[in-house]
């Protein structure tokens, strides 16, 4: 007590000072005057700005499952897309329709029939010579072998390997990957990776009289037997002539930034065991 009081008396003046202060501070406020609104601004300022950090905080660690949830929607919507590629039997000519049709005319079937499954990269190599991704999906979520896996850039890669939980994916930038790929003018070739840059891939062997512009898109071709057709690869950077045999090699800045991965899909082509199997009978193997 006897500290208490000794308190007081060594502090008498700024405690009276502060009191002073707070009544000041409430009488201000309580009246209609230009200072109280003043002072009323200022506290709601205050307050607001304290919400608006407490509201990005709360936004910030929401965006895992709000990217879950764009990304399952997207999903949705690309399987949507898919079930109207559709050809016509008759004319073999693309055709738009939900579902098989059989009418006294024609048939019209599905064509191909892409499944599109969310996944997430919990792990990313760019500097090997053969890089490979792993996702933190696998066989218990209908991931498996061969596969092609995009991001909503462009393409990816293809699945190699699963296990029951994670999938191991050879990413685009490896040497044994090839992606079949089509110019803007229809041109079909093959995109690959020659271990230099990680944005950067090349297509070899275009005719010289095909006429390839900076800046032109090339996109995966209908000959492709894991991706869909027209799935952005990369964008024309440069093009050089090949001398010995006179033919055009094509560097692209791919689509996805490897460095930057975070979200991709993983996507079935229900009609791709049919016709690989069909393939390979034709080529004499078992």
């Amino acid at each position: 007590m006897r500290n208490f009081i000794f308190f007081i008396r060594r502090f008498f003046n700024l405690i009276l000072f502060l009191a002073l202060e707070i009544v000041c501070f409430i009488l201000i406020q309580r009246t209609a005057t230009m200072q109280g609104n003043d002072l009323v601004s200022s506290a709601n300022a205050v307050s607001g700005l304290v919400y608006k950090k407490q509201s990005d905080v709360r936004y910030y660690f929401g965006l895992r499952n709000m990217n879950e949830s764009l990304l399952q929607e997207n999903a949705r919507l690309r399987k949507v897309i898919a079930q109207y590629n559709s050809v016509d039997t008759l004319t073999d000519s693309m055709v738009h329709i939900a579902a098989s049709t059989d009418t006294t005319a024609k048939t019209v079937v599905k064509f191909t029939d892409y499944t599109y499954r969310t996944a997430r990269v919990i792990n990313n190599s760019v500097n090997a010579t053969d890089n490979y991704i792993t996702l933190n999906r696998g066989s218990e979520h209908g991931i498996a072998r061969n596969m092609a896996v995009i991001s909503a850039l462009g393409v990816v890669g293809r699945v190699e390997h699963v296990s029951p939980h994670f999938s191991a994916v050879l990413s685009v930038i490896s040497s044994k990957l090839r992606v079949s790929a089509r110019l803007k003018s229809g041109t079909v070739g093959v995109v690959i990776w020659e271990g230099r840059n990680a944005n950067t891939l090349t297509m070899n062997d275009v005719p010289q009289q095909i006429v390839v512009k900076k800046g032109d898109s090339v996109f995966t071709s209908n000959l492709s037997l894991y991706f869909p057709p027209d799935i952005l690869i990369g964008t024309v950077i440069k093009t050089e002539t090949v001398k010995k045999n006179t033919l055009q090699r094509i560097y692209l800045k791919s689509s996805t930034d490897f460095t930057k991965l975070q979200y991709v899909y993983v996507v079935e082509n229900k009609m791709g065991k049919e016709k690989e199997d069909l393939e390979q009978t034709a080529k004499g193997k078992p």
